[in-house]
């Protein structure tokens, strides 16, 4: 029986992230397809946490992420190397939370409806960026260090499910 993802209202976001992480790894363990795991683990967070947008960006070659797996409106193709919050996390190889896309400089606006972004970079076994985690909210400041851990905590089983 496949999980639900949908979680009490009443329990903080610290808690969410956990009660998620406890049933996703065992949903997605021993799957070894990276665009299953990228529509799967999409649907899972979009059902969990209602986020406007949340998506995968793939690194297709030394200059561009291309649109993966993702929930949501209609979404950017193609995003250049260091470009935007997706290419600038993928150039600098950390996480960024930004709560206003509108003073990142050079935002790409994919969907004027977006207000803040958490991007989070995914690596293979060697360490390289090989995808971007994007999550987009319709909410200025909706991210923060809670989500910041809890997301790298969901990246980090995906990659150890893809990379064991």
């Amino acid at each position: 029986m496949e999980p639900t993802f949908t979680y009490p209202q009443a329990i903080n976001k610290a808690q969410l992230y956990e009660a998620f992480l406890a049933d996703f790894r065992p949903y997605i363990e021993g799957e070894t397809d990276i665009i299953s795991l990228m529509a799967n683990t999409s649907a899972a967070l979009h059902e969990a946490f209602g986020f406007f947008w949340v998506g995968f960006y793939i690194v297709a070659d030394e200059q561009w992420l291309h649109l993966g797996p993702f929930q949501g409106t209609a979404a950017c193709t193609r995003i250049r190397h260091g470009r935007g919050v997706c290419g600038t996390a993928w150039a600098e190889d950390k996480t960024l939370i930004v709560p206003d896309v509108d003073k990142f400089p050079g935002h790409i606006a994919c969907s004027s409806a977006s207000r803040s972004e958490i991007v989070v970079p995914v690596h293979d076994k060697a360490g390289t960026v090989i995808a971007i985690l994007d999550i987009d909210s319709a909410r200025l400041a909706a991210f923060d260090e809670t989500d910041r851990e809890g997301l790298e905590a969901i990246v980090s089983t995906f990659e150890q499910t893809l990379f064991p």
